[in-house]
């Protein structure tokens, strides 16, 4: 037992003579001035990633649902949604790693323990059944006769196979990126590992179903409602959790990333109401849809900036890890 330890904890029971000894205050400056953990190297460009990574992946299960229920404009826009969210998110994410051959590299190697690897190769499989799905959609733009015909023929049956195969993938796609945050040493994102995920994945229905009640026929959105509560309880059940956490649960209710995060809560609860009552307003919808979207952004944006704030402040990791040491230390004296 050090000696630090040995007066902590007499001071605590007030040692053998009853003298209190105290611990001074604790002071959260680092070495020069530099913090505990350095911050993510990661821009905005990881933010906006988030957020259409999740796009895409609710569209295409959106996209899968309306092709086995019949909803030839609704899985249109959803197939083109899913696209347009994967290749938004493979270029900011070759764009933040700086160059493209970065991005080929990540695939010359598969790690189960590592949630980029797994992520990168989550995203590699879900690209191409996306685009297949989407391009599928020009069919009935092709003529009907010689080589062009049979793929007028042919295309829609493959694109219902690549649509609910991408829609297979597009859970882990959804919330693959909230296990990669917890999975790194920053305090708020860390901490956070229980709820993240289920965020990320209401996050991601609620900006799909959002997209939908902007651009589908309005005969063809009565799920989507349902689809939008069923994303706003898993999504405030999840931030419901965030931010009870501790310590590092501040930067989500705190600070520019606070207002960020509170911003996409409010967002997506105008965006459910405005859609349970929208059935017969296109107007409505629209501004329900737009809502929706917008709570997804604040929302992926402000958990991103949450993790950059807790990583330069030295006290959102020294302080948990004292109240550790504290606890061990505790139980440690009280075994014989």
């Amino acid at each position: 037992m050090t000696d630090a330890t040995r007066h902590r904890r007499l001071g605590r029971r007030g040692g053998d003579g009853g003298e209190q000894l105290t611990v001074p205050p604790a002071d959260f400056a680092s070495y020069y001035g530099r913090p505990v953990l350095k911050p993510p190297v990661w821009k905005h460009d990881i933010a906006g990633y988030l957020f259409t990574g999740g796009l895409a992946a609710g569209s295409a299960l959106i996209g899968a649902g309306a092709q086995l229920t019949g909803r030839p404009g609704l899985r249109k826009v959803s197939r083109w949604a899913a696209l347009g969210g994967v290749a938004a998110s493979t270029y900011l994410l070759v764009h933040d790693l700086g160059r493209p051959d970065r991005f080929h590299h990540m695939l010359r190697v598969a790690k189960l323990t590592s949630p980029m690897s797994v992520g990168t190769w989550i995203l590699a499989a879900f690209g191409p059944l996306a685009g297949v799905a989407a391009v599928a959609e020009l069919a009935p733009l092709l003529p009907q006769h010689g080589a062009l015909g049979l793929a007028r023929r042919i295309a829609p049956p493959i694109g219902t196979v690549a649509g609910l195969a991408a829609a297979a993938t597009a859970p882990a796609l959804a919330t693959y990126t909230g296990v990669l945050l917890a999975d790194t040493a920053v305090p708020s994102w860390h901490d956070a590992y229980p709820s993240l995920p289920f965020v990320f994945a209401g996050s991601a229905l609620a900006a799909a179903a959002g997209v939908g009640l902007i651009a589908a026929p309005a005969a063809e959105t009565a799920p989507l409602r349902r689809l939008v509560l069923a994303a706003a309880a898993i999504e405030l059940g999840g931030g419901h959790w965030l931010e009870r956490q501790g310590l590092t649960a501040e930067p989500y209710t705190r600070g520019r990333s606070g207002r960020l995060v509170k911003a996409g809560r409010a967002l997506l609860v105008v965006g459910t109401a405005a859609a349970l009552v929208s059935r017969k307003s296109r107007v409505l919808s629209a501004i329900s849809g737009a809502a929706l979207v917008a709570s997804s952004v604040a929302t992926r944006f402000g958990v991103f900036e949450a993790g950059r704030v807790s990583a330069r402040d030295p006290k959102y990791t020294v302080v948990p890890q004292r109240e550790r040491l504290d606890q061990n230390g505790s139980a440690a004296f009280r075994q014989p």
